[in-house]
């Protein structure tokens, strides 16, 4: 139930790949995870689409050193830069990854086969053109870790006003089964990732579960039209901000080294 977008995925061990910490075998296989296959079509110099290995390699070779997350969302282009064609596509898929480096991006296009239980899910990277410009509206780590605060402790009030699920035997179990899978080391982010960016991902993903509950699971009191939408008011800013805190996250390495230039 965590949201752990397949972008962040391929940002993350594309960047500890790009700083030499990781092999292109382990970066591939962690960005597949549980998926069954990504392949990535329209690299420059690549008649047809090809495996993750050969395109994190020959996006080295392209000059990218470092790769950004972008989450937007309809009339929020978080992450983005351009063109209107690659901004259109990644607010359809609402993911994408923006090279460094090299103006080119990636979108992915999330295929599912298979029976209910033994489905199979293949990913194809779609590399597009984009504009080489400073990221829409990404806040830096700090500016993160003091918005999902606050925005935590508004939207729990608020919540709380409207009676809302986000306690009871179902909340419980959620929330007890994302603190066993942290408490048991998974690795949120890829190596060479600050404290800070490891922190604030653990946040912000808590956030997104919490946001996920109060809409999925129950109205409680909320069950007239204008308490619903009371409901969707106070959950759409923390959502904003878990957002853009994943992204804040994901792009640190990226945003550390521009910085210190």
């Amino acid at each position: 139930m965590l949201f752990e977008p397949r972008s962040g995925r391929l940002a993350a061990w594309g960047n500890a790949l790009l700083a030499g910490l990781v092999s292109p075998d382990e970066a591939s296989m962690s960005i597949v995870g549980e998926d069954a296959v990504h392949r990535v079509e329209g690299l420059p110099g690549e008649p047809g689409p090809v495996g993750l290995t050969l395109a994190l390699g020959r996006m080295r070779a392209l000059g990218v050193t470092g790769l950004r997350v972008a989450l937007p969302a309809p009339g929020h282009p978080l992450g983005l830069s351009g063109p209107p064609e690659f901004n259109a596509r990644a607010l359809d898929a609402e993911e994408a990854v923006v090279a460094v480096g090299a103006a080119v991006g990636l979108v992915p296009e999330v295929a599912e086969a298979g029976p209910s239980g033994d489905v199979h899910t293949s990913v194809i990277w779609h590399c597009l053109p984009v504009r080489e410009a400073p990221p829409a509206d990404v806040p830096s780590l700090g500016e993160a870790e003091r918005e999902l605060t606050e925005a935590l402790r508004e939207a729990t009030a608020a919540l709380t006003r409207l009676d809302v699920a986000g306690s009871g035997p179902v909340a419980d179990a959620a929330l007890s089964a994302y603190r066993a899978r942290a408490e048991a080391g998974r690795e949120v982010l890829a190596p060479g990732y600050p404290p800070r960016a490891v922190r604030v991902l653990a946040l912000a993903q808590r956030v997104d579960l919490l946001v996920s509950l109060a809409y999925e699971h129950g109205p409680g009191g909320a069950v007239a039209a204008s308490e619903m939408a009371a409901r969707a008011e106070a959950l759409r800013p923390v959502e904003r901000v878990a957002r853009r805190a994943l992204v804040a996250a994901y792009n640190a390495p990226v945003e550390e080294r521009e910085r210190g230039r």
